[in-house]
């Protein structure tokens, strides 16, 4: 018997995915009865290197701009159905997951060919199409927010995070993180995630902060995805910017962070899972807009302040008037811990189970 997890495109479908699996491990499935399936972005690397079986198939999602491509994807994803229907008899998989995103259509497709129990997990506010056509034949429908646009039978259960943060403790864990990134305790640590879709606004913004800085001092701690524009530039003597293409052990990043920039994809969750304080800037990407509803979920709740694209410039004199406040930063820690439901993967792992 194996459990299957489509999840696949960006970290905002992976991660959660993976959370899932961890959550079925911790429970006493084997590792090599957790399939995942996707194709051949990062999930990739991601599944792989975790040590569970993959199943890389060749797939891509609807183009929004007019192009032929689209005139090939029913073929291609009749293929992929057809590869992912064989591997589910091959391994008698009893349950699949789909977790959003173009893996997630020809995989219900074969779970409802095959009669395989199928649940979908949505993690934006506005479900994405391949979701809100799953749901359709979804033994249940997971949602990481109370009021999901597309899925009229969501079930709020959260986002999935990663163990790590599902037991976060900043007090702990922050020396050790100070320490990890070669920061300091004397001054606030702005943290900003910029490796993923969308970045390179985020990346750009953060590059001219650090470079026209005259506020107090302060560390940047920038994921950026890739090497950026200005890596090793002048920047502000009241700025110290320690710059990383990625962390493995994200609760670090946010134990040492006290405030953090980002976009407003599914990974708003672990924002809330560890109590930190953020500016959103949602991106127009997407096919539902669900970054906007995302950011402003946690905006209305006073978990982050949100900023339109159009208002970048306007980062560095917000990033000075929260930084800097600690009382307001606190208030802002209680209120994403209010909204928090970081035990997701779990809930979702026992349900998995108990149709099994």
């Amino acid at each position: 018997m194996t459990f299957a997890i489509a999840a696949a495109g960006t970290g905002g479908h992976v991660f959660p995915g993976l959370a899932v699996g961890e959550a079925l491990l911790s429970r006493g499935v084997a590792k090599e009865s957790i399939l995942f399936i996707g194709g051949d972005r990062i999930e990739a690397e991601i599944y792989p290197g975790a040590g569970f079986p993959f199943l890389r198939i060749e797939i891509y999602g609807l183009q929004r701009s007019m192009t032929t491509r689209n005139l090939t994807l029913p073929r291609v994803m009749l293929r992929a159905r057809d590869t992912i229907a064989s591997s589910m008899e091959e391994r008698a998989v009893r349950v699949i997951l789909g977790m959003g995103g173009y893996v997630t259509f020809p995989a219900a497709l074969a779970a409802r060919g095959a009669g395989v129990v199928l649940f979908v997990a949505e993690q934006n506010a506005g479900a994405g199409l391949a979701n809100r056509v799953a749901s359709r034949w979804a033994s249940r429908v997971f949602t990481s927010f109370p009021h999901t646009e597309g899925l009229d039978r969501g079930e709020w259960v959260g986002n999935p995070v990663r163990p790590a943060l599902v037991s976060f403790d900043r007090g702990r864990l922050r020396p050790g993180a100070l320490s990890h990134f070669g920061l300091d305790a004397t001054s606030p640590v702005l943290g900003v995630i910029g490796g993923s879709l969308g970045a390179r606004v985020l990346n750009e913004a953060i590059a001219s902060l650090v470079r026209g800085w005259s506020g107090r001092h302060m560390q940047v701690l920038h994921l950026t995805g890739s090497p950026i524009a200005g890596e090793g530039m002048d920047t502000s003597p009241e700025i110290s910017w320690v710059q990383r293409p990625f962390e493995e052990r994200i609760e670090l990043f946010y134990a040492a962070s006290d405030l953090v920039v980002a976009r407003a994809g599914g990974g708003v969750a672990e924002l809330t899972a560890t109590g930190t304080p953020s500016i959103l800037v949602p991106g127009d990407f997407g096919s539902s807009g669900h970054q906007a509803a995302n950011a402003a979920f946690l905006g209305d709740n006073g978990a982050a302040t949100v900023l339109s694209q159009d208002r970048i410039a306007e980062l560095p004199g917000l990033v000075e008037e929260l930084l800097f406040s600690a009382g307001q930063l606190q208030e802002m820690r209680a209120n994403a811990l209010g909204i928090a439901k970081p035990g997701a993967a779990g809930t979702i792992a026992d349900a998995m189970l108990e149709r099994s």
